[in-house]
Order: C-alpha cells, then structure tokens, then sequence
C-alpha cells in the first residue's frame, strides 16, 4: 500500500486488474463496444416511451426512469474505467472519487427501489385490473417516482459522507476499478465496525426488502396469471412481467452479494466483478430485454425506425 501525509490523498490509484495486465485489453475493448450500446438502447426505450400515445402509461414512465437511471448509473463508472484500462497512470483525484461515490450509490439505491415500484405496478394491473387507473394515476406515478428518487439520494448522501469521514491513514491505493463504499470501509484504518454495520442495516431496507416485497407481488401475480381463461391473455401477462423479473435478478443477484456481507469478508476479486456485473452488463442488456420481449415496444421501434428511413 501507497501512503502519504494527508488522511485524505489528494488521487487514489486504482489498482483495477493491474495483477492480470492480459485482462485490461480485452476489458477496454468490451467497455468501448457495450457503453455506447448502452446509451443508445436506453435513449431508444426514453424516445419510444415519449413519443408515441401507446406508451403513456405507468409501466413506460417507470421504463423511461429506469432508462434514465442506467444511463446516469453506466456513465459515473465506465469512462473513468476506459481511462484507467487504456493507460498506465490509474488514478482519480479525491474529488472525482467522492463524485462518482455520490452518483454511483444513488443511482444504485434508487434502481432497487424503482424495480420494487415497478412490480408493484405490475401486481395492480394484473390483479387489480378494474381499480388499476384509479390507484396508478398520474399524479400517484409522479408521487411514487419523486419518492424513490429523493430515499435515493438520501441513502447515498448519507452513507457515502460517513464512509469519506473514515480515516484512511495515508493508504491511496484501492484494489478496485472505481470507489464503492465497501471497498473504502475495507480500504480505512482504525475502528470501522459501526460503518460495517451500518452499511448492512442499510442495505438490508435497500435490498432485501425491496426484493422479499417484489417476490411476495410476484407470487400473487402468478396466481392472479393462473385463473386468467384467455391463453393470449396469460401469454402477454407472462412476457410483460418475465421481462422485469430477468432485469431483477440480473441486478439484485450481485448487489446482494456485495453489499449484505460484511465488507471485511469480501474477498479480492469480487468488488471488481460484481461492479462490472451490475454497472455496465444489466445497464446495457436492459434495452434489450424490454424490446425483445414486448411485442409493444417492439412494435412501436419498428415503426419509428420505418418512419426514419421513409423520410430519408
């Protein structure tokens, strides 16, 4: 470990896959292809879900905040990534690494309750059908949305200020691809349990029981999808919803995993993998998965593409 004067250093290194430099190309050239990929399928979902009058339901305002989401969440790490992967000096200055902490942990904090919003919407509509306009009306959508975001940002203001407050006695070095607050807590010195456990109660509104009020709707639904007589009917029902439940587990799976054990048991790797996991793979197979699984969004794209290139 580096050490320096200061608590706070004025950069830390990055030590990402400095270990294994066969890793960095192969990882540069995957990041340059997936992140515009990203960004592109995500402003498409945001486009298609403004433009046409199908789409102005709640199910594609709670699509075009999560789209926004990744692309805000996607952006705070990969460029500073490619930066560090295509270069020798891996470093980010203090004030760029409490940024991308902020950013980081509010778009990820908000992503976890957004999907519980978003499966709550699912069991309304499936099994509430006739009272689904009048409990998910728009002014209740915008209330929903405008409270996911603000416990968003309160998670991540909060714990990411007392995780900057550690002491790092002088070590500048994270053996990591960017600052998450697990490895920052590993990362300082001194007495850091009440952070460690901090971060768990913490973790545990913001993960697991978001997730535990997701599997409980989930449930409910599948049984409301079973008495459904219409085969066209469970079929549609299934497809709108399997395709959420994909994006839940592509993202809950590895944040469980990173953020309700104590960071002092994380082992090496496993930071830098789950953040490429759940920052750069689900962000961009989300677009994905949304359009290739429903046949309205579907749709409507090939339309607007059809529309592009009769104008031209």
């Amino acid at each position: 470990m580096g050490l320096i004067n200061e608590s706070h250093p004025e950069e830390f290194i990055l030590l990402g896959f400095t270990d294994r430099p066969w890793l960095e190309l192969p990882l540069f050239v995957i990041l340059l292809v997936t992140y515009p990929m990203a960004m592109m399928g995500n402003i498409a979902i945001i486009l298609v879900s403004r433009l046409d009058p199908r789409l102005q339901s709640p199910m594609y305002f709670f699509l075009t905040n999560l789209s926004f989401l990744d692309m805000c969440y996607t952006t705070s790490i990969v460029p500073q990534m490619l930066v560090n992967l295509g270069s020798s000096k891996k470093t980010i200055s203090y004030t760029g690494c409490a940024v991308q902490l902020y950013i980081f942990h509010m778009m990820g904090g908000t992503e976890c309750l957004l999907l519980a919003l978003m499966s709550f919407d699912r069991y309304v509509a499936i099994c509430r059908p006739l009272h689904y306009t009048l409990i998910m009306n728009q002014q209740i959508c915008i209330l929903l949305v405008s409270i996911v975001w603000l416990s968003g940002m309160t998670y991540a203001v909060s714990e990411a200020t007392v995780t900057l407050q550690l002491p790092l006695c002088g070590l500048n070095k994270l053996d990591h691809l960017l600052c998450e607050i697990p490895v920052l807590i590993k990362t300082a010195c001194g007495e850091k349990s009440v952070n460690e456990l901090t971060l768990s109660v913490v973790c545990i509104f913001m993960l697991a029981v978001p997730l535990c009020l997701i599997l409980a709707s989930y449930v409910c639904i599948g049984q409301a999808v079973l008495k459904i007589k219409s085969s066209e009917g469970r079929k549609k029902a299934f497809g709108t919803c399997s395709s959420h439940l994909i994006v839940v587990f592509l993202f809950y799976g590895p944040a469980i995993s990173m953020y309700l054990q104590p960071p002092s048991s994380i082992t090496r790797d496993q930071p830098k993998f789950m953040a490429l996991f759940y920052g750069v793979v689900t962000p961009t197979l989300n677009p994905f998965i949304y359009t290739l699984r429903n046949k309205d969004v579907k749709g409507v794209l090939v339309n607007l593409m059809g529309r592009i290139l009769g104008s031209k």
